[in-house]
């Protein structure tokens, strides 16, 4: 796309105008953004013609249950973690039947961060056509703008990988 084009259009229209191109449909499973993102999507006009479903999964039986994200990763490595952040995105593709996936998990504040895992800290998975990546980030701010700032990354990331999505396929 080029320059003209992204400066006319927002970064959700040009993500669904993407899944178009490539005739893939998305879903979205989201811990700290709880909807946030399913949202901006969806305010795209025909958004509805690549959007198949969601998924809020707030607590890990919720993951567990409808993402079948493995108990023993989530003991592993906790809820706010690169290794969980995968098997949503992955385990939501498969559930819904979507070529791609965006996946959010953190830590939003203002309580719950660690030393370890601090407020801000959230991991965003990505799953497009077979291939999946995660990408660990630490946003500052209060509750509402970790959790916009969680959107608006995640949705550059998907972004970024249906523009390569000749690279980004199963190998």
């Amino acid at each position: 796309m080029n320059r003209a084009y992204e400066r006319e259009h927002s970064l959700e229209e040009r993500v669904v105008a993407l899944l178009k191109q490539r005739g893939f449909t998305v879903t979205t499973t989201e811990s700290c953004t709880g909807g946030l993102l399913a949202g901006r999507l969806l305010n795209v006009a025909g958004a509805s013609e690549v959007y198949k479903e969601g998924y809020i999964t707030y607590s890990n039986e919720a993951k567990e249950k409808l993402l079948e994200v493995s108990k023993d990763t989530l003991s592993a490595y906790g809820a706010v973690s690169e290794q969980t952040a995968l098997e949503m995105a992955q385990g939501a593709a498969r559930q819904a039947g979507a070529q791609a996936a965006l996946a959010t998990t953190g830590i939003a504040g203002p309580d719950g961060g660690t030393e370890e895992k601090p407020v801000g800290l959230v991991y965003i998975g990505c799953y497009v056509n077979g291939v999946t990546i995660a990408e660990e980030h630490l946003f500052a701010g209060e509750r509402a703008q970790v959790r916009a700032l969680a959107v608006e990354t995640a949705l550059g990331l998907l972004e970024r990988a249906l523009q390569g999505v000749g690279e980004y396929t199963e190998s």
